[in-house]
């Protein structure tokens, strides 16, 4: 992982994800789930190309089960763009990098 991509929590959703200045894209993965690999390397493309215009965050759903609960996550990888404390956009399962890119263009 990268070190523009920011691991939070149940304990630190809110302060990373909620109160945040710019839109956050929130990954809710685990370490067992083949797509979240699959992606990950684009996150990390992806955090870097667009630092200072969005922040990119983890969220393993094992380690947090309350996080991805409040917000109805179903299946992983589950990716939400948050605005404001609002959720933008959401994407379910792995997309290629090209559409990962332009989904974020489209909602930032």
């Amino acid at each position: 992982m990268s070190e523009f991509i920011n691991q939070t929590s149940d304990s630190d959703f809110d302060k990373d994800v909620i109160q945040a200045d710019l839109p956050v894209l929130v990954d809710f993965w685990a370490e067992w789930c083949g797509p979240c690999k699959q992606i990950g390397p684009f996150l990390d493309e992806l955090a870097e190309k667009y630092q200072g215009k969005i922040k990119v965050c983890k969220l393993n759903i094992d380690h947090n089960p309350n996080i991805p609960g409040r917000y109805g996550v179903r299946g992983i990888p589950t990716l939400m763009i948050f605005k404001n404390g609002n959720i933008e956009a959401t994407k379910i399962g792995a997309l290629p990098k090209s559409q990962l890119f332009a989904w974020v263009e489209e909602n930032i």
